[in-house]
């Protein structure tokens, strides 16, 4: 083989060799799902670097170098981005440049607390969200928070509802497109709660009671009638919901132990309304705190099945548990 041949075939080699490192993959034959987030103020060099940390693509030279003979470079976008390991690198490349962030569709259930909300969020996201926020670094955003105790959680006021969130979003302004949308539901029924002479802090505490306590909305408008009354006449609420709150424990039922546990959140122990909102509340009930439907029973019940029984004597309520709560 002359000298000629040995150049070519060098050339060639070389060429198919940077060629494989474009379109070739780092994982043949792999479908692994990747999540990789580009921080805001990376250039390429940073991104390259992850990416190849990451195993993602060959070399980072050749990214880089690829992203600014392309233009490319000046268009890759800070957030967080899921990748596939079948992807070669100019899918990659196309994808950040693109600005394709991960985005989801999330559905938060009423009655979600927020440790809840935040494992749904997590779990969707694929990144730890924590709402750990106080009401006082959003009181100056949003005046419904104005009477709310400063140092309270956001408990309560995340409101259930379906959200496409980008997963480069930080905690905060996921929590603010939250309360951004409390307040768009909340706005109609300021008037109501304003004539109720009670603050959206006691309505929304009664409205999370009322949201672990029944299905249908006439239930839960009994309910409330029955709360309020119990809280002007001075009764404590008892509600079992207040515990499962304190414990952790749903579904499980609540002993006698667990209703002494010393906590504001106690309603066996302390007369009023719990500390706060044990959940995010649905407009259904939250209309139902609004609006208690008087009647003439002060006690009820919740079937296994989910039925409620509502009863006009301790004597009828005790009779009502021994013969649903086996």
């Amino acid at each position: 083989m002359n000298s000629k041949s040995k150049i070519l075939i060098s050339f060639i080699l070389v060429v198919l060799f940077f060629l494989g490192g474009f379109f070739l993959p780092k994982k043949i034959g792999s479908e692994k799902s990747v999540i990789f987030s580009v921080d805001r103020g990376w250039g390429s060099k940073e991104i390259a670097q992850s990416l190849e940390n990451k195993d993602l693509i060959w070399w980072s030279s050749l990214f880089r170098g690829y992203v600014l003979i392309t233009g490319k470079s000046k268009k890759l976008q800070a957030g967080v981005y899921e990748l596939n390991t079948s992807m070669n690198m100019l899918a990659i490349a196309g994808k950040i440049a693109s600005g394709d962030t991960l985005r989801k569709t999330i559905t938060i259930p009423e009655g979600f607390n927020l440790k809840q909300i935040e494992e749904e969020l997590s779990q969707n996201l694929k990144r730890e969200v924590v709402l750990d926020f106080s009401v006082k670094d959003f009181s100056g955003e949003f005046d419904f928070l104005k009477n709310v105790p400063e140092n309270y959680s956001l408990e309560g006021f995340l409101f259930p509802d379906t959200y496409n969130l980008d997963a480069s979003m930080s905690d905060k302004e996921i929590a603010e497109i939250f309360l951004n949308n409390f307040k768009k539901q909340i706005n109609p029924y300021q008037d109501e709660i304003s004539g109720s002479k009670k603050t959206i802090f006691e309505i929304i505490t009664m409205a999370s009671l009322i949201e672990k306590e029944a299905n249908k909305i006439e239930d839960k408008e009994i309910i409330s009638g029955i709360l309020w009354k119990r809280l002007k006449m001075g009764m404590p609420l008892q509600v079992d919901a207040t515990i499962s709150y304190i414990t952790g424990k749903y579904g499980t039922g609540v002993s006698i132990e667990d209703t002494k546990i010393d906590s504001p959140y106690n309603t066996y122990k302390y007369r009023g309304l719990p500390e706060g909102p044990i959940c995010s509340p649905g407009l259904e009930s939250i209309e139902a705190a609004i609006n208690p439907k008087t009647s003439s029973y002060w006690y009820y019940l919740s079937t296994p099945e989910g039925k409620t029984i509502f009863s006009r004597t301790l004597e009828e309520h005790n009779y009502a548990k021994a013969k649903y709560l086996k």
